[in-house]
């Protein structure tokens, strides 16, 4: 089978495309043949390796993991002795797990894995696109921002992956939501339906004068400090560009005033906890509350050339690899 491997840091040329050892099913695996993967930021940072403490994760020399590719979407060949909640021929999505590994045409994926049935009417390029902006968007919103109906909710970032979930995700809420992007990307966040726009690039929301009860920077371009006087006196700054400047605020904010910096490892929850979003999301989508934005699709042997695109910094919501043609 075909799949794009790694051996060091560096640029996209560093990824090859390489023909390997199809994989078999162990009792508690799924063999999923993969239709559709992405290429996300993160990944970006593991070819890279950087920021260098990245290398804690990913190895401090050279990479520990010979592939990327965290969402999927693919069709079940096979299935372990043990597998009971699935069968050959199902149509599914979710994670390649902590292993990543879907930049190739099969996968095995055990049973405790993030997976679920493929959305209705959802092609496996529209199924893969929506799985890790609305993980880390939910999580990050329901559960550490506690959002509730009628908040007033600004989303730094609007347009990006993680944003343009998160747009969503406060509109499902019922939130009040003010979207934050480029001139390019206005009427595209519009259409996710935030309730207003920011063009950073005419005005800083952190002068408009307004209060938010949540901000959530989902790209890490701004701090909680410049941030604060944007909050209402019990507003939540929410920063998923985890980096080391944001620890010291949540640890601060966590003892002293009302208006609080928090951060959450959205992508350490337990299987079962995302699983259970997972299906939300299926949910969701097919009643038309979710939909996946798709900025560039590229077959599998383009891959250096999406990671190129996607180290530029402007791609909206995500780039598609087309592994199988549906």
């Amino acid at each position: 089978m075909r799949a794009i491997e790694y051996e060091k840091y560096g640029a996209p040329e560093v990824l090859q495309l390489r023909e390997v050892e199809k994989p078999t099913p162990k009792a508690n695996e799924v063999l999923i043949k993969i239709h559709a993967t992405t290429v996300t930021a993160t990944e970006c940072n593991f070819r890279r390796g950087k920021p260098l403490m990245a290398r804690l994760f990913t190895g401090l020399l050279k990479p520990k993991l010979k592939s990327l590719g965290e969402e999927l979407a693919g069709t079940i060949e096979a299935v372990g002795k043990d597998i009971t909640d699935f069968k050959t021929g199902d149509q599914v999505f979710g994670t390649a797990g902590p292993g990543f590994g879907a930049n190739a045409e099969y996968l095995c994926v055990p049973h405790d894995g993030v997976l679920a049935l493929k959305p209705a009417h959802a092609n496996f390029e529209e199924a893969a696109a929506s799985v890790d902006g609305f993980l880390t968007a939910l999580p990050f919103l329901r559960d550490t921002g506690k959002i509730k109906k009628g908040q007033k909710v600004l989303i730094n970032g609007a347009s990006g992956s993680v944003g343009a979930a998160a747009v969503q995700v406060a509109k499902y809420f019922g939130a009040e939501v003010t979207g934050v992007c480029s001139t390019a990307n206005v009427e595209l966040v519009k259409t996710l339906g935030a309730d207003s726009v920011i063009d950073y690039s005419k005005r800083d929301f952190t002068e408009t004068g307004h209060r938010y009860d949540i901000i959530f920077d989902a790209v890490g371009k701004v701090s909680f400090s410049d941030c604060k006087s944007s909050l209402s006196p019990n507003g939540v700054f929410l920063e998923a560009g985890i980096g080391m400047g944001i620890l010291p605020q949540v640890l601060w904010t966590s003892v002293f005033g009302h208006k609080k910096a928090r951060i959450a490892a959205t992508g350490l929850r337990s299987p079962k906890e995302r699983t259970k979003d997972l299906i939300l999301l299926k949910k969701l989508m097919e009643d038309g509350k979710i939909i996946p934005v798709i900025d560039r699709t590229y077959p599998l042997e383009q891959i250096a050339e999406a990671h190129a695109y996607v180290d530029q910094g402007h791609k909206k919501g995500n780039v598609v690899i087309r592994v199988i043609k549906d």
